[in-house]
């Protein structure tokens, strides 16, 4: 994304109230709605593919969650991703807030929802690129089922992630549901979400989504 255009990259924007009661009802303090079916794939947006389970990948079975503590780092051993994770909150159109455009290489972590490991689903936006080079999430829409993601917490131990499906989802047809909501009742869930498809300069912003969706399946540390 360019600094000098400010694009955005977390969906389709509601106003006012409506986003806010929206965001209340998803995530505020790991309250759920009632659980969401998904398709297994999603339609090729851009040059971003969706990928859905492949019917013989097996996943492995949902850890408990874990009490709330603060992410600190973001770890994504198939990207070689570390990154650190600020806390954020809504920006000016009632979206959810990434980064700073000055700091391309870290996560912003909406701090009013679930924190990751924690009951629910928690919402982790980053930067896909800059006017110059990629940034800490151009490559997630590369993620498969089965593969690892690890945010370090404060309170010195690791939630471990496993992902359960990539999604590509376009603007002008974002669902919020689809995009935050939890998937099944109960789980510790994590949610990756950076711009996709092609940029459009007369709007400012991207096209579509990647939607990266992620639940506990270990833990390390105390």
């Amino acid at each position: 994304m360019s600094d000098h255009r400010r694009p955005t990259c977390t969906g389709r924007a509601l106003t006012g109230v409506t986003w806010v009661a929206l965001l209340l009802g998803l995530w505020l303090w790991g309250r759920e709605i009632t659980e969401v079916r998904y398709d297994a794939s999603a339609p090729t947006t851009g040059d971003m593919a969706a990928a859905g389970r492949p019917p013989d990948v097996g996943l492995p079975p949902a850890h408990r969650p874990l009490d709330r503590a603060l992410p600190q780092r973001l770890d994504i051993p198939g990207l070689r991703v570390r990154a650190p994770v600020l806390a954020r909150g809504l920006d000016e159109r009632g979206a959810p807030d990434p980064p700073p455009f000055d700091r391309p290489g870290a996560v912003g972590w909406y701090a009013a929802g679930p924190a990751p490991g924690a009951a629910g689903a928690a919402l982790l936006v980053g930067h896909v690129d800059t006017d110059t080079r990629p940034a800490v999430f151009h490559g997630i829409g590369a993620l498969r089922p089965g593969e690892r993601i690890r945010v370090v917490r404060d309170d010195a131990g690791v939630a471990e992630f496993t992902v359960e499906d990539v999604q590509v989802l376009a603007r002008d047809r974002f669902d919020a549901h689809r995009a935050y909501g939890p998937r099944r009742s109960g789980r510790a869930e994590l949610r990756l979400i950076t711009c996709a498809g092609r940029f459009d300069r007369a709007t400012g912003a991207y096209t579509a989504n990647v939607v990266v969706s992620a639940y506990l399946t270990g833990r390390t540390g105390p």
